[in-house]
């Protein structure tokens, strides 16, 4: 089982590899990095399953969103329909739609390229979500779609 000083040792090699010194967790084991002044990129270390769980808040919904946007978030979170294999929340409080992924730690620490990949795929799915989002929040209609857009599992 992975250990939080693996987790560590982790995001040092990631750092090396990107150079984004603010890859250093906290000590409950989360990271928070601003990408593109667009979207906040999460990790926290999950012990218990060795994992990483990467979110990112894609945008806030206003209280009279139209059913269209939830539709398409639960098919989303039921389906895998176009998320990549990630899932959708709604933070009850700021009505913010959340994006969440998990990386199994033994899984990818051997590769920091393809977890590297793996978070610029899940930044370009949560760029169209939120510019689909916005879409229906302005005509009605989704705009832009990710079909055949973006599927990772390192």
């Amino acid at each position: 089982m992975k250990t939080f000083e693996d987790y560590k040792a982790f995001l040092a090699e990631v750092r090396k590899e990107t150079g984004i010194d603010a890859l250093v967790p906290d000590e409950s084991g989360l990271v928070t990095v601003n990408v593109d002044e667009a979207f906040n990129v999460n990790l926290q270390f999950v012990e218990a399953s060795a994992s990483i769980l990467c979110f990112v808040e894609v945008t806030q919904l206003p209280s009279d969103a139209p059913k269209e946007v939830y539709r398409d978030l639960l098919a989303g979170g039921l389906f895998g329909h176009e998320t990549g294999g990630g899932f959708f929340t709604l933070e009850p409080d700021t009505e913010t739609v959340v994006f969440n992924y998990f990386f199994d730690l033994e899984a990818i620490e051997d590769d920091v390229d393809e977890f590297v990949s793996a978070l610029e795929k899940i930044m370009q799915l949560c760029d169209v979500w939120a510019k689909r989002i916005k879409g229906i929040l302005e005509d009605g209609e989704p705009s832009g779609s990710t079909e055949n857009h973006i599927f990772f599992h390192p």
